[in-house]
């Protein structure tokens, strides 16, 4: 893990080069920064990060029949009003990215897991980026970093994989790494977004997110 961090530190000379270069460029859609984990529909599917909001994913997601009446391994579909199984192709990416969160933020993540999984677009910056934020929330710290820096390699300006990576040194006591990943966010543009918002929170006062 510290050969992680120490990689981590090795990089950080090259932020401030790439924010003047892409000047809070954006992912795709309001994926990154600011969801958790993705963007929105169009973004989503692109996997960024950009530093704008979107609204779907900065609060915690409603409980939906997934979590209330769907057995494992089956979401909810609204367009059926049925449950069908999670790898059936009734669904597309963006509506089990969806369950996933809601999964994970009902204490379910093993499950959120195994709905990643079934994506098929690849390892984009929000697969990735969720995939870290699972991988933290089951223990795999060390997994859930390399997750998180391959989702910043994908897309430099996704400032939600840089808040939840921010909160997980947070949770491992590095605040001044931490503060580096809420520099970069601010310098990707990130000012006022929920990333910006709910990093800072963490390194002051060391509570970080569930979603």
């Amino acid at each position: 893990m510290r050969i992680l961090l120490i990689a981590a530190l090795a990089m950080l000379p090259h932020v401030a080069h790439a924010v003047g270069d892409n000047d809070g460029g954006g992912g795709g859609g309001n994926g990154g920064g600011s969801n958790d984990g993705g963007g929105n529909n169009d973004g989503g599917n692109n996997g960024g990060g950009s530093a704008k909001d979107d609204k779907d994913d900065v609060n915690p997601p409603m409980a939906t029949k997934t979590t209330l009446e769907c057995l494992e391994g089956e979401i909810w579909d609204e367009k059926t009003e049925v449950c069908v199984e999670v790898q059936g192709n009734l669904l597309d990416n963006d509506q089990r990215y969806r369950a996933l969160r809601e999964l994970a933020y009902a204490g379910r993540p093993a499950e959120a897991m195994a709905v990643l999984d079934t994506m098929t677009e690849g390892q984009t910056a929000r697969v990735m980026t969720y995939r870290g934020f699972l991988l933290r929330k089951t223990g795999e710290i060390e997994a859930g970093i390399a997750a998180y820096e391959e989702a910043i390699r994908i897309d430099p300006a996704n400032i939600l994989a840089r808040s939840y990576y921010g909160q997980l040194l947070v949770e491992m006591n590095e605040l001044k790494l931490a503060s580096l990943q809420l520099d970069a966010i601010r310098q990707h543009g990130g000012n006022g977004t929920w990333a910006e918002s709910a990093l800072y929170i963490a390194i002051a006062t060391g509570k970080t997110y569930n979603f």
